[in-house]
This record gives C-alpha cells, structure tokens and sequence, in this order.
C-alpha cells in the first residue's frame, strides 16, 4: 500500500536541462539564525557574489548579546548553519563563506567577534618538567 497516491511526480523529460540559479543565501541564513534571536530585528545579513568564481560571502550581525544563542555549545549552531549553507551552494555549483560580525549598533559595527576586545583567559602555564629526565613518575597503588 503506498501512503503518497495522491502526489503525482511530474513527467521527467530525457534530454533536457534545468537552469540552476543561485540559491537565496540571504533569505536563507535569515531562516536559519532568526529563532535563536532575542531581537530578529537586529539580524543584519548581506550577501556579495562573484560570479566569475561561482563564490558567496554572506557576512551578517546581530546582537552581541544573542552570541551565545547563535554560536550555541561548543560552535554546534553555527556550524550547523554554515553546513546547510554550504550544502545549498555545492548544490548549486558555488561555494559559500559566511562571516559573523559585532553588534550593528552604534561604533561597533563592522568589527568581528575577535575584534571585540572581549576578556579572554590567559593561555594555559607550561607544565613544570619534572627531576628524573623524561622518564614518568609511576606510583605503586598497593602500599
């Protein structure tokens, strides 16, 4: 018994080609970013073609403190966003980057994430090398 009797494919004809246009990569990223927004209205995105290498860059802004929401644990969000994206431009036949960049509001705009001058956490110390060479430590556990 088939469930889809009612969706009826269209008739595929040999020989002839489909026109693939770009795909919407503003509407797009729109879709994707939006529901993790406080305030959808901030989502700034702008979208630069060059046709004759077949690549996008798509920077966009939001917020600064929806970072956290977008980015999401660990990077999983924007990573997943950057896959779809990618994903819609291989289907096309492009290739496509997208830049995250600061608050839209007041100086900070146009600055990167990195550019911020976020507090950071200083690099981690060096472990201290330890008297016996390159040999290591081993404890007994029975005493």
């Amino acid at each position: 018994m088939s469930l889809n009797r009612s969706v009826q494919k269209p008739p595929h004809k040999v020989g002839t080609t489909s026109a693939i246009t770009s795909p919407d990569y503003a509407g797009l990223v729109r879709f994707l970013i939006q529901p993790f927004l406080d305030s959808p209205e901030s989502l700034s995105v702008d979208c630069e073609m060059s046709h004759t290498r077949n690549r996008a860059w798509i920077r966009i802004a939001f917020e600064g403190s929806d970072k956290g929401k977008v980015f999401g644990r660990g990077g999983r969000n924007i990573q997943a966003i950057r896959t779809v994206v990618a994903a819609a431009a291989q289907v096309a036949g492009q290739s496509a980057y997208l830049d995250i960049y600061g608050s839209t509001a007041g100086s900070r705009e146009g600055l990167s994430f990195d550019d911020e001058g976020e507090e950071r956490l200083p690099p981690p110390k060096p472990r201290e090398k330890r008297g016996n060479g390159h040999k290591p430590i081993a404890k007994s556990r029975f005493v």
